[in-house]
């Protein structure tokens, strides 16, 4: 079943961000199989990324805890918030899958 988090970072952490990305990036090249779609939020003009959005195919609430908590940016406290919620797909790439 889907999971959608979104993650918030803290302030001014984003030389935390840079720091910490390629180790992000492996860890999640590592779970591709579970990732529906992945990405920074932005800011309006593309240059700052303050947070992201995982849609994860889990089977639980607690096993995408777990893979939040196993991400690098998570273990470098570069998050101030997560939340995790169930989601159902109603449409993908422009199409209805209802």
């Amino acid at each position: 079943m889907p999971f959608l988090i979104e993650t918030f970072d803290k302030p001014d952490h984003q030389a935390l961000r840079l720091e910490v990305r390629q180790a992000h990036l492996e860890y999640l090249d590592a779970n591709v199989t579970l990732l529906l779609a992945c990405g920074a939020k932005l800011s309006d003009d593309g240059t700052t990324a303050s947070g992201g959005l995982y849609l994860v195919d889990l089977e639980s609430r607690e096993e995408a805890e777990r893979f939040i908590k196993a991400d690098p940016f998570h273990k470098a406290e570069l998050f101030a918030e997560v939340n995790i919620v169930r989601w159902r797909q109603a449409y993908l790439n422009r199409q209805n899958t209802l």
